[in-house]
């Protein structure tokens, strides 16, 4: 038994923007992401570059929080787009301290 969906013909295309906007909330589901990500993305036939720039939360393992996020990009964006991801850059852009806690006295 075949949907409906399925003996239609056509096309989905998915535009750089929404890869784009898929991306950067991706970024930010990574633990030691800080929230502002930016994210460019480029699309040719089935497949989506990206490039992002991260800022990462310190003293986590710079390293370490990449590679998940890179993981955790290629993951998410494949599973709802449909594209491929066949590479991530990814920049650090700042490293951003966590906040002290103040002792009241």
């Amino acid at each position: 038994m075949t949907s409906a969906a399925a003996r239609l013909p056509g096309t989905t295309t998915v535009g750089e923007r929404a890869v784009r906007r898929i991306a950067e909330r991706a970024a930010a589901e990574v633990a030691g992401v800080e929230p502002e990500v930016r994210v460019s993305a480029q699309v040719v036939g089935t497949g989506a570059t990206l490039r992002v720039r991260l800022p990462v939360r310190y003293p986590l393992p710079v390293g370490r929080v990449t590679d998940e996020c890179r993981a955790h990009l290629i993951a998410r964006t494949e599973e709802l787009t449909g594209l491929t991801v066949p590479r991530v850059d990814i920049e650090v852009s700042a490293l951003v301290p966590e906040p002290s806690e103040r002792r009241v006295r």
